[in-house]
């Protein structure tokens, strides 16, 4: 069975705003979601700015007490998966509930939480332990309350793959409808990594940007005055449906999924490869059917460090050839910072409003032009061109790649 998969919603909890529209609309005017951080006093650490999740109130999405028991990477998942099934005009009724799954992918999970269990423990005893520390830490309890909440019974599932896990939660729930084992997949990612101890974690790794003087311009993918990434936090989730259920029913449909293509570098658990990404894209345009030549768009995994950025740079080039500087190219972590696991879910969503809309967002700051950067990254100003098919690329630490070829639709 090879069914066709589409996309019909689109939840967005981002550094640059709450839902779909008030995301993209803050990302095509070029504006940051970078800041020095509130959620903290962050004076010891040597990074200090980040994209955090503002204006936002989980009590609008759960009841207060499930709000205390749990974690906010949770909050951020039920928030988008409310917002993307609204978006799709879904509802999930008791007929349809077998048929519909959960993929919702995180890096890291509930880190806020197991520090403050840990401490709790170290400081007053394993009695203050709480008794919801597990449940509000483990990284597929996201899928597991995003499954409760609404009420969708197919398959449920979480991949921890490091900054491709929601790349893979996307991909594979494509896969699931494709084989018939789910009508429709709630798919995406969240992350809520902001503590201390994850910043002085990456700090240590040397991998953050320290330009705290000026956060909006501290991520910077692809330029040469890069010096790492910006942590960032939020959850992006995308409603994939089986094309004739989503006609049947009415559904607007925004794009689909052609293909999906993942590999390992075996190479290094933190520096990249050429050969496991380059590997990873060529078996997305296998699945997809696609040739080089019909690829419009790529949105970029292009972190803002200088190791990634050169690297990716090389893989376009290695398989596009010299129509690799034809080919626009974009870093939304420019504006949201890097979402780890939720970035996959993000960007995806980004891909596909650059398809609908025909607008390609912009790689902000790009202001000293690097000779081993040198493709069209659509530098610090929005594009209006209409395009047909696009990638969207993930590549995490432990050297796991995906890359996901999304076509507009258009019947």
């Amino acid at each position: 069975m090879d069914r066709r998969v589409v996309i019909t919603g689109i939840g967005l909890v981002t550094p640059l705003g709450v839902g779909k529209d008030k995301s993209w609309n803050t990302l095509c005017c070029g504006k940051s979601g970078i800041g020095r951080i509130q959620k903290f006093d962050p004076s010891a650490l040597k990074t200090q700015i980040a994209g955090e999740v503002l204006d936002f109130s989980p009590q609008d999405y759960m009841e207060p007490k499930e709000v205390r028991r749990s974690d906010p990477f949770i909050h951020f998942a039920i928030a988008a998966t409310k917002l993307a099934l609204e978006d799709a005009s879904l509802e999930v009724t008791e007929e349809l509930s077998p048929r519909v799954g959960t993929f919702v992918s995180s890096g890291i999970g509930g880190l806020e939480s197991f520090c403050k269990n840990v401490v709790e423990m170290h400081e007053r005893g394993p009695s203050r332990v709480s008794p919801f520390f597990i449940p509000s830490m483990i990284a597929n309890m996201a899928a597991g309350y995003v499954s409760i909440y609404y009420n969708a019974k197919g398959p449920s599932n979480c991949t921890t793959t490091a900054c491709a896990a929601s790349a893979h939660a996307i991909g594979d729930s494509s896969k699931i409808i494709s084989r018939g084992d789910a009508d429709v997949m709630i798919a995406g990612g969240t992350e809520a990594p902001l503590i201390p101890v994850a910043i002085a974690g990456f700090n240590n790794m040397k991998v953050l940007s320290k330009r705290n003087d000026e956060p909006e311009r501290a991520s910077r993918p692809f330029d040469k005055e890069r010096d790492g990434f910006i942590m960032g936090e939020g959850s992006g989730i995308l409603i994939l449906e089986e094309l004739e259920f989503a006609r049947k029913r009415g559904a607007r449909i925004y794009a689909e999924v052609l293909g999906y293509g993942m590999s390992s570098d075996a190479h290094h658990i933190t520096a990249p490869s050429l050969d496991g990404p380059v590997r990873c894209v060529k078996s997305a345009l296998r699945d997809s059917k696609l040739s080089p030549d019909q690829i419009d768009y790529i949105n970029a995994h292009g972190t803002s460090t200088t190791l990634n950025d050169a690297n990716e740079t090389q893989v376009i080039k290695e398989i596009f050839g010299p129509r690799a500087y034809k080919i626009p190219i974009s870093s939304t972590k420019s504006m949201t910072g890097h979402l780890l696991g939720a970035a996959g879910g993000v960007e995806g969503a980004f891909t596909v409003l650059a398809l609908v809309n025909g607008v390609l967002p912009p790689t902000i700051n790009q202001e000293y032009p690097d000779p081993e950067c040198d493709l069209d990254y659509v530098p610090n100003e929005a594009r209006d061109e209409k395009i047909k098919i696009a990638l969207t690329n993930s590549f995490g630490f432990g050297g796991t790649n995906v890359s996901i070829a999304l076509r507009k639709f258009d019947g």
